[in-house]
This record gives structure tokens, sequence and C-alpha cells, in this order.
């Protein structure tokens, strides 16, 4: 594995799929020192924060928005635990390494699951969910996203399914959010959540969970099983504009930053930007023997199968040789598979130099 000095890691680009680059407005809120947070100033920036991003979501009347101090996958533990009945049977779409996170999070939590279970980077169908999902099935649990494979979900399809058998959806659009459409209120989800580190392009450490009022009926009359990841005590608090425990407080102003920025240019010129950029990587690429995973990609993430299975390879030519971080898959596929990330704040200039630093190594023989 090629290492790279801290100094030297400070210039890299990153085309990962998060954490990504922040713009500047973003990195001057995380230079500042950490203002005390139980004050009514803080209070409304939490609260705008919560009216942004359910603007942003779409999400219908009632619904409320917490921030917990916690990774993406802290959402997806909090949502199963707060959200879901006990011993609920519920379904998960696992067509890779984050549906199977749903799947161990639901079991772990004594929820019995029905997998439906598809091909890496293959598209959902309503045949897959009828033949996979019983008639006890009351939750369905999806990843927009299937990060792993840079497969974007038919979500209206999923959306129509859900809504003519009564199942209550739940979405996790950590990575999808702002890069693909997305419209709570449309796909008739109860909720959804999110990072901060990938399309709001802030830091690392806080996620955001979206409820519908029907969410929230569910997390008050569910007994209380976790006091950190508590959505019952998060709601309570979120009513005056707070968090029940410490927050990553830079990472709420870094938000709040950003939130503004987004909504002054609009998300859909933000999602033009991520999809364009995802084009001229994938259009560089089409013509040597690299071939994309997923049958349907999201704008925010493109991963390529290396006939070669010199994936890792690769990912250290870039790092070593162009000064850029790509994003290598784990497990099965570590070797023939790796990921670019179309998120975060990439200027055209540097999504160029990504794509001729991919057409030289092309050229070079690598793929």
């Amino acid at each position: 594995m090629c290492m790279v000095r801290l100094e030297e890691a400070k210039k890299m680009l990153n085309f990962t799929v998060g954490p990504v680059m922040s713009p500047d407005e973003v990195l001057s809120v995380a230079g500042q020192n950490a203002p005390y947070f139980r004050t009514p100033e803080f209070s409304d920036v939490v609260l705008r924060c919560e009216r942004a991003m359910l603007d942003l979501l779409h999400a219908p009347d009632g619904s409320r928005c917490v921030f917990l101090t916690a990774s993406g996958t802290g959402a997806m533990e909090a949502v199963v635990m707060d959200v879901l009945r006990p011993g609920e049977h519920v379904a998960v779409v696992n067509g890779g390494s984050f549906g199977q996170r749903f799947v161990d999070l639901c079991g772990l939590h004594g929820h019995e699951v029905d997998e439906v279970r598809l091909g890496f980077g293959k598209q959902i169908t309503r045949e897959a969910l009828e033949s996979c999902v019983g008639d006890a099935v009351t939750a369905l649990l999806v990843n927009m996203h299937e990060t792993s494979s840079g497969l974007l979900y038919d979500m209206p399809l999923i959306s129509d399914f859900c809504r003519s058998r009564g199942i209550t959806l739940l979405v996790d659009a950590v990575s999808a959010f702002i890069a693909d459409e997305l419209d709570m209120e449309q796909l008739g989800a109860d909720v959804v959540l999110t990072g901060s580190q990938k399309g709001l392009a802030c830091h690392p450490g806080m996620s955001i969970v979206a409820l519908s009022p029907a969410a929230q009926e569910r997390v008050d009359s569910n007994p209380e099983t976790c006091k950190y990841l508590s959505l019952k005590e998060a709601l309570r608090n979120a009513s005056r504009g707070q968090t029940p425990w410490t927050p990553a407080v830079s990472i709420v102003l870094e938000i709040d930053t950003r939130l503004k920025a987004i909504s002054k240019a609009g998300i859909d010129a933000e999602r033009r930007e991520i999809s364009s950029r995802a084009l001229a990587v994938r259009e560089a690429l089409s013509s040597t023997a690299l071939r994309l995973v997923a049958e349907s990609p999201s704008n925010a993430v493109s991963a390529f199968y290396c006939p070669g299975h010199n994936a890792k390879l690769i990912v250290d030519q870039a790092k070593l040789h162009y000064g850029m971080w790509l994003c290598p898959n784990g497990g099965k596929l570590a070797d023939d598979v790796f990921r670019i990330g179309h998120i975060g704040c990439i200027t055209a200039e540097q999504n160029a130099a990504l794509v001729s630093a991919l057409k030289q190594m092309s050229a070079d023989g690598l793929f």
C-alpha cells in the first residue's frame, strides 16, 4: 500500500465517496473555535437547518428532522431501533455491502427479515419484490444508492410497491442526497436519513434523520432501547432547537453554512454539476477496458470493473503519481472494483485533471 505523509495528504485531490472535499466557506467555519451550544443563538441555527433540510427533501407537512452526532451507520441503527416496532417483520433490499448492513442491523435488533437479494450492480424489479417480500412484511428498508456498486435504485418502483402493500418505506440517502433527485412526499417515504460528509460536503461526524408524522408516532409508541441514539430523545430536544447530548457543534455550523449556499444556488444546479462531472469521467473511460458496475448509476459515484484484477494498483497509482485519492472496494471485490466519487467541492479544473490522469493510466496499460 502506498503511504502519504500528512503534509502531502493536505494537497491531495479527493475523488472518493466520503469524506469529500469541502468548499472554502465550510473550511472557514471549521477553522474557528466551537461556540457554547446551550444558547438561543445555537438553537436558532439548528432550527434553521431543520427547516432547510425538510424543504430540500420535500418532506410532508408535520415532518421533523433530527441531528445525531454519529456516522450514517449510527443513523441507520437509530432508525432500526426506534422506528421499527419490536420484532417487526421487515424487508431489506440487499444489493451490496450497505444493504447487508441493514440486514445485519435488523437481525441484531430482533427483526425478522425478508431479503430482496440482487446481483451486484443489478437494478431492482417488481418481480423481485413480489417474490421476496412476504405478506407479513410491514416495513421496507433500502439504501437509495448502493454505494458499493454505484447503483441508484428505481425508487418510484419501490415506492409504488410499498404503497400497494401498505408498507412503511425507510430510505437511506446518505450518498444520494443532493446528488440524485429525492422527494420524500412523492415517494411516500416515512424516513430519510443522510450524513454530513457526502453531498453536503462537510466534515464527517453528523447524521440527519427526517421523520414523517407517521414515523414520529412509531418512535413515540416504541420502547426506548438505546439512550445515545434515541430518536425519542432527539425529537423531544429538537422542538427547542437542541440535541440531547453535546453535538459536533462545528459540523452543525458547517451544515448551516452549506444549506444556505445550496438554498441560494438551488439544489438542481448543484445536482447538474455533480451529474456533469460523472458524465465526463464515464465518457473518458468508455473506450477503455473498464466497465461500469451499475446498470443504473447514481450521479454520486462511478464503480468500475477491472478485467485485469488490478483495482488496488490503479488506486495506488492514482495516489502515488497523480496526487489523487480514488475509492477502493473491500471484501471479495477488492481486486476487481474501484470507485470514483463525483460529490463534494470539485472544480471543473480538478475534474479535468482527473480525466487526464485516467486517460494517461489507460495509455500506460493499467486498463
